[in-house]
């Protein structure tokens, strides 16, 4: 495929997707490691109610009420998992299935009730997305990466998810050290003074944030491969955190690329002559990349957080 092809057509949504699997694996880590692997999958479930609120409220699909919407639903949703855990006396992961099953029927409830035809919000868009949608229609080639003009008309949703991504990366980096600290010994880290109450609901709703921004390009079948495969795979290689987080960022990558591309080209490899979908595919690869390392990783058969805590 030559530039003046791979440039409008593939280039954008293929970036779209490294930057939300990339955006979704970062605080799938510490998400993982808190045990709490399964609020990824809730955040991507109750984010749609959220979305559909704002959609009715504003009458339009725009990032920050969208943004506004679905961290107020993750919130709602995290409130109503305490409440559920300490009133019902269950265990967290039931409160959590309760929870984002219900909060998800209410959305796609909301959806097929609204007056959804003037935008692209449906059922189908809410699961699958519309990566291969997404193409750069004033790009000419590579010289359009330096053309303003051009780049004046890229996807909104391209930029949306760079800054996004640089966001949950700022996040990272500067709560670092509490984020490990709470993450491996929360005792300790409250006597060091740390709110790991507020930490904790901060990861959350930066999770939620990242849901949300992929939401609309990718749909939630990625948003939840994103949040649990590639962390749960990184764990599978080391016991480092740093490394972790390393190996995570290179398999959400790899998952998005090598999805995409196999989504495209490999029905036709195959004799196919349709395409398949680029999320069912980029789903599929995490988690075909999880059952490698689950049983080649050099650290499968150990349990316990990395010996760095």
């Amino acid at each position: 495929m030559s530039g003046a092809e791979f440039v409008p057509i593939s280039l954008p949504p293929l970036l779209i997707g490294i930057f939300a699997a990339v955006a979704c694996a970062l605080p799938g880590n510490f998400l993982l490691l808190r045990r709490q692997a399964l609020i990824g999958d809730a955040i991507s479930h109750v984010v749609l109610p959220g979305i559909v609120v704002a959609f009715l409220v504003t009458g339009v699909i725009s990032t920050w009420p969208m943004m506004v919407g679905a961290a107020a639903a993750a919130i709602v949703a995290v409130v109503l998992i305490e409440a559920i855990r300490r009133l019902g006396r269950i265990e967290p992961g039931a409160a959590m299935g309760v929870v984002f099953t219900s909060m998800f029927a209410a959305g796609v409830l909301l959806l097929e009730q609204s007056d959804t035809s003037s935008v692209h919000l449906d059922v189908e868009h809410a699961l699958y997305g519309n990566l291969e949608s997404l193409i750069w229609l004033d790009a000419t080639g590579w010289a359009s990466l330096w053309d303003l003009d051009a780049l004046a008309h890229l996807p909104p949703e391209l930029p949306r998810m760079a800054i996004t991504l640089v966001v949950v990366a700022l996040f990272t980096t500067l709560f670092w050290r509490p984020l490990k600290l709470s993450t491996f010994d929360e005792g300790f880290a409250r006597t060091l003074g740390l709110r790991t109450d507020l930490l904790g609901l901060a990861l959350v709703i930066v999770a939620a944030v990242a849901a949300v921004a992929a939401f609309d390009a990718v749909g939630s079948i990625i948003v939840i491969a994103m949040f649990i495969c590639p962390p749960a795979a990184a764990r599978m290689m080391t016991n480092r955190l740093e490394h972790q987080v390393g190996w995570s960022v290179l398999f959400a990558v790899l998952s998005a690329v090598g999805g995409y591309v196999l989504a495209g080209y490999g029905p036709l490899w195959l004799g196919a002559q349709d395409a398949v979908s680029a999320a069912g595919m980029i789903a599929t690869i995490s988690g075909l990349i999880l059952a490698l390392t689950a049983l080649f990783g050099p650290c499968r058969a150990r349990s316990g957080a990395p010996q760095d805590a």
